[in-house]
């Protein structure tokens, strides 16, 4: 974070000093929640959760050389004391990234967030220096953490809002202002939180109703394939640029093919001028990642040369997105499994297929959490587009969900031993490991709460041990 004194923090978060021998010492290092992170320099942030109270390890932080406790109560230790630990969070962000005039990118979507917003970053860094979301922390605290770890080199921040109900996204703008903002979709991720595809509409596209004005250099970057998105560009003042394959896109792709390994290859279009991109990431599901990505680039001032250069070396920076593996037997474990809805695990089997010509492949799926009324249909639809595709083996893990996606593909003409349902993952390991053989792919996804990155971690394991025994 930018040097600031503690009089300053507590004015900017409404706070009130306790014993700080003297105000005008600062803060130089990082905010930081988890007291292990804690070093000199650092502000404390102490929350009460359900089972660890912050404020416990008050004197262990600054003794490790915090400077102060950002706190609810007196803690013994030099502390700014507010009413709310969260909102104070909150306001320190808006003080900071207002001080420094960095131009904020937030984008929003059932799904391809994370993976976009990795995009985003390794594009805009090749132009200046970028802050942006690490892993999925998208939410009223993970977001204003982020925020903070800005400096005055920061000329771009990226930070990606997630949302469980109308109202969330607006209270991050609230924290961060964008200036641009990006929609990616509008799924069915959460629908049983929200009740509908309509509603989600209407909490993401708070987004781009908190834009600044076109003439203000506001920009809605809007993805023109899907309509929901698409009619977002009534709701806002700033410049709409639309991403996709559409031809009425501003930035479109041309010629999208897969190559041989799975991999997305296409002709990107920009007002300015057309590269070709041939991406390291799996599954085209991530062209549109890709567009989006380009419209941001586009709009903050590089060249389809710049974007195209950038895309064709762009990595995955997060855990277990479409983490590809192969062991030395020659199996490869394709690691999806940090979360699912219907909208990835389409497009993860999609990959699968793609990456599996030839080859014998294995989609080793769980739960989709979150989705209400809808739960049975969806699994039941994964279930069948898994036969569709002719994924060699349907692995459902879990109790009733999973259960749904086995009948999908029985009722697909699944009939035979193309699928299986077992009760956890031990049971999926115990299965693959006797019946996989070299060459096969295996795609493991789920959501979160499910835990099934321990199936690819214990295959990923075998693979080692074989390599061991060879030699």
């Amino acid at each position: 974070m930018i040097a600031l004194s503690l009089a300053e923090i507590a004015a900017a978060v409404g706070g009130k000093t306790h014993d700080i021998p003297d105000p005008s010492v600062q803060v130089t290092g990082p905010v930081v929640r988890d007291s292990r992170e804690a070093g000199p320099g650092s502000l404390f942030v102490a929350f009460v959760g359900e089972r660890v109270d912050g404020h416990d390890f008050a004197r262990a932080v600054v003794e490790a050389g915090a400077v102060a406790v950002l706190a609810s109560r007196p803690v013994g230790v030099p502390a700014i004391v507010v009413d709310d630990v969260q909102a104070a969070l909150g306001a320190l962000a808006r003080h900071v990234v207002r001080r420094l005039g960095t131009t904020l990118v937030a984008l929003t979507g059932s799904a391809g967030k994370t993976s976009t917003k990795d995009l985003i970053a390794q594009v805009l860094g090749r132009k200046a220096p970028t802050v942006f979301t690490p892993g999925s922390l998208n939410n009223e605290i993970g977001l204003p953490l982020t925020a903070l770890t800005a400096t005055e080199e920061t000329k771009f921040l990226v930070l990606e809002m997630g949302a469980r109900g109308i109202g969330h996204i607006r209270y991050l703008t609230g924290l961060t202002p964008p200036k641009v903002g990006l929609v990616l979709n509008v799924g069915t991720a959460h629908i049983g939180e929200f009740g509908g595809r309509e509603q989600i509409a209407q909490a993401k596209g708070e987004l781009v109703e908190a834009l600044p004005a076109a003439e203000e250099g506001g920009a809605a970057i809007l993805n023109a394939d899907d309509p929901l998105v698409r009619a977002m560009a009534s709701r806002t003042k700033a410049k709409v640029v639309l991403f996709g394959e559409s031809d009425e896109a501003d930035v479109r792709a041309e010629n999208v093919r897969l190559t041989d390994t799975g991999q997305p290859s296409f002709r990107l279009h920009t007002p300015s001028g057309a590269s070709d991109v041939t991406m390291r990431l799996y599954g085209e599901h991530h062209v549109s990642n890709a567009l989006a990505a380009a419209a941001v680039a586009h709009e903050l001032g590089m060249s389809a040369e710049e974007i195209a250069t950038a895309l064709s070396e762009a990595g995955s920076l997060s855990r277990w997105r479409m983490e590809v593996t192969e062991r030395p037997d020659g199996v490869t474990i394709v690691n999806d499994a940090y979360n699912a809805n219907p909208e990835s695990m389409r497009a993860a089997l999609r990959a699968l297929a793609a990456m599996g010509r030839g080859r014998r492949t294995w989609a080793v799926l769980g739960k989709m959490a979150e989705l209400g009324d809808e739960a049975l249909a969806e699994h039941d639809a994964v279930g069948r587009l898994a036969v569709r595709l002719n994924v060699s083996k349907l692995v459902a893990v879990g109790g009733r969900e999973a259960s749904w996606l086995q009948l999908g593909a029985y009722n697909e003409g699944s009939w035979g031993e193309e699928s299986v349902h077992v009760s956890d993952a031990q049971a999926a390991v115990d299965l693959l490991r006797s019946e996989l053989r070299p060459g096969d792919v295996v795609l493991v996804k789920a959501s979160r709460s499910v835990g099934l990155e321990s199936v690819a971690q214990a295959l990923l394991e075998t693979g080692a041990e074989g390599e061991v025994a060879a030699r």
